[in-house]
């Protein structure tokens, strides 16, 4: 979202962020390319003051004349979908960038109710596309749109004569499975003394997976990065990605990984399965499953031009298949479409909010 924000024409769209709160890394990203950033506060669904909230969004729709609201997460795919629709908005995109790990049957039925105020429902991915079949929304319904990425940000990189340092980009969150990969370390610390894990992200379970790497006798072989914006500095730096999740509908992470060349071991769920093409653009495994992680981890480590091969073959498709120009074309044929249903002829300026 922050790069659709600040990479749409603004010959054509006027953009507004509107947020729950405004802070956090992405602000200084779009402040500068944003018309405005509006914030509408709330702190739960069940919450007074939210009704409120709800109402002032649907208002300020309204008075800006908003033509397009974009939301991109459940949480504002609840909130901002309804509220678009009462306030008027003609083109209403919701998104599905997740298979519902962890997600309370509540949580689910609130965001497919949501998906009924929305225009056309967008899915990162195959994977998720057949989510939302499977909660019936029809064909017609939805598009899939592949996240982009700037693929000038990811130099291309030598092989390395041997496999140190092996990196995972993923919130510290239940469904990345980050004990899965600690797992795996512990078997394959003992085999390859030189190896070191970089965990970055960040997320409720930092601490207790520190713990857990600690009991597990990685102290010397495992460092937490936490959150870091310079992701192509650290991919650079890796021999090799690894993203154990037990669900995952489209990662950016393993994208970026694989742009940077590198052999990437992850497992085979969801939207991994578009991603990866096994042997040859990287490896798959069962999810959860340690054993299996630090097999192919060492399939990798003992054949450093194996890996050089499969990391080579993964950033040219990567190349070839999902650039930004891409996914932003995409995006802006999807809103001029949908404004030439409610847009009168002639009109080639519209305001877009994105949430």
């Amino acid at each position: 979202m922050t790069e659709l924000i600040r990479r749409l024409d603004s010959g054509r769209f006027k953009v507004h962020v509107v947020c729950f709160h405004r802070e956090g890394a992405w602000l200084p990203r779009v402040v500068e390319r944003a018309a405005s950033v509006v914030e509408f506060p709330i702190h739960g669904f069940a919450r007074a003051g939210t009704a409120r909230q709800f109402l002032s969004f649907a208002r300020w729709c309204r008075r800006e004349r908003i033509a397009v609201v974009q939301t991109c997460d459940l949480y504002t795919n609840i909130f901002g979908l309804p509220g678009a629709a009462l306030g008027g908005v003609p083109v209403r995109i919701g998104s599905r960038r997740e298979l519902n790990p962890d997600k309370s049957d509540w949580q689910i039925r609130m965001q497919r109710h949501a998906y009924r105020f929305a225009t056309k429902v967008v899915a990162n991915s195959p994977a998720a596309a057949q989510i939302l079949a499977q909660e019936g929304l029809a064909p017609t319904s939805t598009a899939v749109i592949s996240n982009g990425l700037d693929l000038a940000a990811f130099a291309g990189r030598n092989a390395p004569e041997r496999i140190r340092t092996i990196v995972t980009i993923a919130n510290l969150r239940p469904e990345k499975s980050h004990e899965t990969l600690i797992a795996a370390a512990a078997m394959l610390v003992g085999v390859y003394p030189a190896l070191k894990f970089q965990i970055v992200g960040d997320g409720p379970r930092r601490r207790a997976l520190e713990e857990l790497a600690a009991a597990r006798g990685l102290d010397t072989h495992m460092e937490f990065l936490g959150h870091r914006e310079d992701v192509p500095a650290v991919l650079a730096a890796a021999d090799a990605f690894v993203l154990p999740s037990r669900s995952e509908a489209f990662p950016n992470s393993a994208i970026e990984a694989m742009a940077a060349g590198l052999p990437v071991v992850a497992s085979a769920v969801g939207g991994l399965l578009d991603l990866i093409d096994h042997r040859r653009t990287g490896l798959l495994v069962p999810p959860t499953d340690p054993e299996a992680l630090a097999g192919a981890l060492r399939w990798l480590i003992d054949d450093p031009a194996r890996a050089s091969s499969i990391g080579n073959a993964a950033r040219a498709d990567v190349h070839q298949r999902y650039s930004f120009d891409r996914m932003i074309a995409s995006f802006e044929d999807l809103y001029v479409s949908g404004l030439q249903r409610h847009v009168s002829p002639g009109t080639h300026h519209a305001e877009a909010a994105g949430i």
